[in-house]
């Protein structure tokens, strides 16, 4: 066999690997966003940087058909609501799965792998709303899946929260899942193990900084060799736990195996760090966080526990989401790695000298802000309840203690407060009165840190195409099409076989 030929071969098949950044580095895309960007600008998005696996958290049919034929393997979720009537009624369950699961895969060519049945839903803040209703509604959605012929491409899952498991040492081996769901937990494993279904759990170790001051946050994040071993390192019998994150998978792991499922495959469903909206959420603690995962990711690692197979990742998350509800806390609306525009925050290397690549295509309004009048008084009366107005309706997040926009002045503070509602309202005529002391301008009012925002122009990216037009570029070129599949699959197969005759001979 001609060696030349065999190093061509070599080649093409890198080259073939090359599409994809990280097989085994997935997104969360939500869209709890006042002005979302176009589903199909996400999906050329997410191609661009090579990311072929995504999560959404509810059937929504236009990034659904967005997702057509574009190479990009799906997680679809099924919010906590549905769960009650979906337990109750295996045909409800057949109706589901036919409209939001074998509609899309057979008319729109969506490569939908997983259902995920529920969110967190036995979250102890949830005093155990959805607990009798999630087992019965995986039931019934699996049976549909199996009904509908498409069981085997087609895996459910259950996204948990890791506060469904505990140790009574604190320590990773002394794992096991909370003692009033525990027989609950091993009904569901055991189920999702027969069915061939993974168990899927969220981890946050920004969290576990944020609800504990003296948590020590070197152990939040993953150790590399330009940063000094974490001063509170978790020594459990022969291994040494030099992050929160390894600490918190490996002890699912332990109760996995003490109930008897020792090698049920674990997704890490959502896990990331928040840029804004508290003092440790910031760009460098994001990017500090988010490249160790990454470089995890890449290099296929996994944990002291189970180092094979590294799992399955889905980076929280992709977009930020400006109306996505703050009750856990203000950095809620900020776990994008891109901003509400898909302009990128801070970059990332991606592996093989691959970097963060920003949304095309993007139309905005009108280059103008709203600020407060420079003749408009500090003490008038008008000014408190308008700035209370503007925040009750847009986003005012950033300007909490410690986040991007925490050290601006009074006026400032009021400024943007105006321009976010301003903009929240479409730049509408009127919206920058407050009671004649808002004023537009075209001079970037942005100090530092603190981005005044000019939001997207929805009705321009809405009047682009009709409703339930093809989106043509989905069906253009992908990163992976089915094409490329199969070149690259007679590739590998041919490199293995020549390899083989050429050395072995």
């Amino acid at each position: 066999m001609n060696l030349h030929f065999l190093w061509y071969l070599g080649l093409l098949q890198v080259l073939c690997k090359c599409t994809f950044i990280a097989e085994g580095l997935g997104w969360n895309w939500g869209t709890r966003a006042s002005h979302p960007l176009p589903p199909d600008i996400v999906v050329q998005l997410l191609k661009d940087n090579g990311f072929n696996k995504v999560k959404l958290f509810e059937a929504e049919p236009a990034a659904l058909k967005a997702l057509g034929n574009s190479g990009i393997q799906v997680m679809l979720g099924i919010p906590n609501e549905f769960l009650a009537p979906l337990a109750g009624s295996v045909r409800a369950a057949e109706d589901w799965v036919q409209q939001n699961v074998s509609s899309f895969v057979s008319a729109n060519g969506v490569d939908i792998r997983y259902v995920a049945v529920g969110n967190e839903p036995f979250l102890s803040a949830y005093k155990n709303t959805f607990s009798g209703v999630t087992f019965p509604a995986l039931k019934n959605i699996q049976a549909a899946l199996i009904k509908a012929g498409l069981a085997r491409q087609v895996k459910v899952t259950v996204p948990l929260n890791a506060d469904v498991y505990q140790s009574a040492s604190n320590l990773p081996s002394g794992g096991d899942f909370r003692s009033d769901i525990r027989t609950l937990m091993v009904s569901i494993i055991k189920f999702l193990s027969d069915n061939g279904g993974p168990l899927t759990i969220n981890i946050y170790p920004f969290l576990s900084l944020y609800a504990d001051p003296d948590f020590p946050i070197d152990f939040a994040f993953f150790p590399n060799s330009t940063t000094s071993p974490p001063s509170h390192p978790l020594v459990d019998g022969s291994i040494t736990y030099t992050n929160v994150f390894e600490a918190n998978y490996d002890t699912l792991i332990w109760a996995l195996e003490k109930n008897g499922f020792p090698s049920l495959p674990v997704i890490v469903g959502e896990v990331g760090w928040p840029t804004d909206g508290d003092p440790n959420a910031n760009l460098i603690n994001a990017r500090r966080f988010n490249q160790g995962l990454i470089d995890r990711i890449v290099q296929n690692k996994g944990t002291p526990k189970r180092p094979s197979p590294a799992p399955e990742v889905y980076l929280f998350g992709l977009i930020d989401e400006d109306v996505k509800s703050i009750m856990p806390g203000n950095f809620e609306r900020h776990w994008g790695v891109f901003y509400y525009d898909g302009t990128i925050k801070y970059n990332l290397n991606l592996g093989r000298g691959r970097t963060l690549k920003p949304a095309k295509g993007v139309k905005y309004l009108a280059r103008q802000w709203c600020v407060l009048s420079p003749d408009a008084s500090l003490v008038d009366p008008n000014l408190v309840p308008s700035v209370n107005y503007a925040c009750t309706y847009a986003d005012c997040t950033s300007l909490g203690y410690g986040s991007s926009c925490g050290g601006l002045d009074a006026r400032s503070n009021a400024s943007y407060a105006f321009n976010m509602y301003y903009q929240w309202a479409n730049q509408q005529k009127g919206s920058c009165e407050f009671h004649n002391l808002g004023v537009t301008t075209k001079i970037d009012p942005s100090q530092g840190s603190c981005r005044f925002e000019i939001m997207i122009d929805v009705g321009k990216h809405e009047s682009r195409r009709s409703p339930g037009t093809t989106n043509s570029s989905s069906l253009a070129a992908t990163p992976l099409s089915y094409p490329v599949m199969i070149l690259c699959l007679l590739i590998s197969v041919i490199w293995k076989i020549t390899a083989i005759h050429t050395y072995a001979g």
